[in-house]
C-alpha cells in the first residue's frame, strides 16, 4: 500500500514502512500501472532512430540460436520486426527499443555508456581510461573488444613448441557479468563503470536486487525476475541471456572452474558491485584464511619473486628462524605455499 505523509510518499507491507522517493518511486507507480521503465513509449522516438545494423546483427544472432518464436520474423519489415518483439505500442517506439537498438543514445538516455578505467591497487590510482557508448548490444561488443585491446594482460604460456594463451578472467564470466550491468541496470541513473586493478576486475551498475533476494540467494538456484522484462526478453530471443535466473551462477562456477576464488556479489552505493580476482593470493582472500602480517608480507614477495626461503623470510619479516620456520609451515598447512622439490635450511617455496 502506497502512503503520502506531508509530502514524502512510504511503501507499506504489513507492519514495514519504508520511504520511497525519486527513481523509486516512479518504478513504484509503474509497476502498479501495470508497466516497468522499458515497456513505456518515447514518444521522442522515430523509426529512423534505430540503427539497421545492429538489427541485422540481432537477427543473425536469433536465427542462429533459434529462438524466436517464428523463424520468418527475420524477413520481416522493420516496423513489424519491432512489433513482433513488443518494441512498439500504436507504432510509436518503447525505451526498449532506443536502449536496445538507437543509433544516438546520446540524444534519449545520456548515461547509457560504459566508462572502463585501469588501475593500481587502489581505486585511487587511475592509470587510464576509456568510454564507450551507444546501444546496448553495441555496448557489449565494443566493451569486450575494449577490455582485451587495452586492459586485460593474458598469461602466456607454451606447451612443448606450442604457445598457449590463458585468459586473465575466464570470458564466460566476463560476458555475464557485462550482461546482467547491461540487462539489469537503471537506465535513469549513473552509468556503467568497469574497473580492472592489478589484482581483481570490478563492474558496477546503477539497481537493486528485486524484493526478497539477497546476494547471498544469487549463489543458488533462484527465479528470474528481471528489472527490465521487455529488455530482457528481447535479449533471450536473441540468444544473448537465458530466463532461468541462471548468470550469477555461470559467474561462480567459470571462475571457480578456472581455480579463482569465487566471485563477490553485493549491494553498495545504490547499485550492485560484482568482483572477479585474478587469483585466490589476494590480500582480502589471504586475509579470510587468517594470516597474520608476517605472512601476508611473505606471500607478497613471493607474487613478487617467484619463490621464498627460510632465510629470506627471516630477513624480510625480521624474524627469528623458529619463527619463519613456523610461518612457512602454516602457509604450507594452508595450501598457499608448496616446497619447491629441495628440503632443509635451503629449501625453496613458490605458490601452491
Amino acid at each position: 500500500m502506497l502512503l503520502s505523509l506531508r509530502g514524502n510518499y512510504y511503501y507499506r507491507s504489513g507492519s514495514t514502512k519504508q520511504e520511497i522517493k525519486g527513481n523509486a518511486l516512479m518504478e513504484f507507480l509503474l509497476r502498479k500501472s501495470g508497466k516497468t521503465w522499458d515497456d513505456v513509449v518515447e514518444p521522442r522516438a522515430t523509426l529512423s532512430d534505430i540503427d539497421g545494423k545492429t538489427v541485422a546483427q540481432y537477427k543473425s544472432d536469433a536465427s542462429r540460436d533459434g529462438r524466436l518464436p517464428d523463424d520468418r520474423l527475420g524477413d520481416l519489415p522493420l516496423d513489424e520486426f519491432l512489433d513482433k518483439l513488443h518494441l512498439l505500442e500504436n507504432g510509436q517506439l518503447k525505451r526498449a527499443g532506443i536502449v536496445l537498438f538507437g543509433k544516438d543514445q546520446a540524444r534519449f538516455y545520456p548515461n547509457q555508456i560504459v566508462k572502463i578505467g585501469r588501475f593500481g591497487l587502489e581505486g585511487d590510482d587511475l592509470k587510464f581510461q576509456e568510454v564507450v557508448e551507444g546501444n546496448l548490444l553495441h555496448l557489449l561488443r565494443k566493451t569486450v573488444a575494449e577490455l582485451n585491446r587495452k586492459f586485460f594482460v593474458k598469461p602466456i604460456s607454451f606447451e612443448g613448441l606450442q604457445r598457449i594463451e590463458k585468459d586473465e578472467y575466464p570470458l564466460a564470466a566476463v560476458r555475464e557479468i557485462l550482461l546482467n550491468a547491461l540487462v539489469h541496470r537503471d537506465y535513469m541513473s549513473s552509468f556503467i563503470q568497469v574497473r580492472i586493478y592489478d589484482d581483481k576486475f570490478w563492474v558496477w551498475n546503477a539497481g537493486t536486487l528485486p524484493e526478497n533476494l539477497s546476494p547471498e540467494l544469487l549463489k543458488q538456484s533462484h527465479p528470474s525476475r528481471p528489472h527490465n522484462p521487455l529488455i530482457a526478453d528481447v535479449c533471450f530471443k536473441g540468444g544473448y541471456i537465458d530466463s532461468w535466473g541462471r548468470g550469477t551462477l555461470k559467474i561462480i562456477n567459470s571462475c571457480l572452474e578456472a581455480g579463482l576464488p569465487e566471485p563477490k556479489i553485493t549491494e553498495q552505493f545504490g547499485g550492485i558491485p560484482v568482483e572477479i580476482f585474478k587469483n585466490r593470493y589476494t590480500a582480502e582472500n589471504l586475509k579470510k584464511l587468517g594470516l597474520n602480517e608476517r605472512q601476508l608480507k611473505a606471500v607478497a614477495y613471493v607474487k613478487e619473486n617467484a619463490s621464498i626461503t627460510n632465510s629470506k623470510n627471516q630477513t624480510i619479516c625480521r624474524v627469528s628462524k623458529s619463527t619463519a620456520t613456523r610461518d612457512i609451515k602454516e602457509l604450507e598447512d594452508k595450501r598457499v605455499l608448496v616446497n619447491q622439490g629441495t628440503k632443509g635450511s635451503s629449501a625453496v617455496y613458490g605458490l601452491a
